[in-house]
């Protein structure tokens, strides 16, 4: 099966730290990307895997349906994908992809990177009470997504690269700033989050009719 990311790769990216623009030298390679299962690889009952993983160390793709239905749905880790400013390949259909990106933006996105953010707090939380331990890197990466969140609902485009406020982060990654001090940042960036999504201009729901006139596009041009 891993053939079909060897030969049918539409996008393939870098994510994770590296894209963020926090990367270190012993950071990994975080690879994702979408590949394009051939059209008849779905007319016989053994359909092609919504995902794989491989060939290469840290990489993980996604069927292109599947990975639409998840971008749809606001999936943070999703919608990286299609705004990582690292490309390391991308065809037509992967093309087609990114052209439509802005479909699948609405106002689900506070909810999802809400969500995200909330359920990282809460587990830095809980472990810092049992423990008296934090989990710093957690921490940054969920004042990165509420960042992120804000962003996307300010602007419309999925913020990826942090790279301006890299030191600021990266001091939380380090343990140089008290819990307490980090604890009430990401209280502020909920409130901007809430107050973003109040003022958005993104649709209430992903432009789906968008999303499935490309699907449909490169599903006919995979039927050879």
């Amino acid at each position: 099966m891993i053939e079909l990311v060897e030969r049918h790769t539409a996008l393939a990216v870098v994510v994770g730290s590296r894209a963020y623009g926090l990367d270190g030298p012993e950071s990994d390679h975080d690879r994702r990307g979408v590949f394009v299962a051939p059209t008849r690889d779905f007319w016989t009952l053994d359909k092609p895997p919504t995902h794989l993983d491989g060939p290469a160390e840290e990489q993980f793709s996604w069927e292109i349906e599947r990975f639409c239905t998840l971008a749809l749905q606001a999936n943070p880790t999703v919608l990286e994908v299609l705004w990582s400013p690292l490309v390391t390949s991308r065809n037509s259909d992967g093309d087609a992809l990114v052209g439509v990106r802005s479909a699948f933006l609405s106002r689900r996105v506070a909810e999802t990177y809400g969500s995200y953010a909330r359920d990282q707090l809460t587990k830095v939380a809980n472990r810092h009470e049992k423990t008296g331990e934090i989990n710093f890197k957690q921490a940054m990466h969920m004042v990165r997504l509420l960042m992120a969140g804000v962003h996307v609902l300010r602007t419309g485009e999925v913020l990826v690269d942090v790279s301006d406020r890299r030191e600021e982060l990266l001091s939380i990654k380090r343990g140089e700033r008290p819990w307490a001090e980090v604890s009430e940042w990401a209280g502020r960036l909920q409130d901007e989050l809430a107050d973003a999504a109040a003022s958005t201009r993104l649709p209430q729901a992903p432009d789906r009719a968008a999303v499935d006139r490309v699907l449909v596009a490169v599903r006919e041009r995979n039927l050879g």
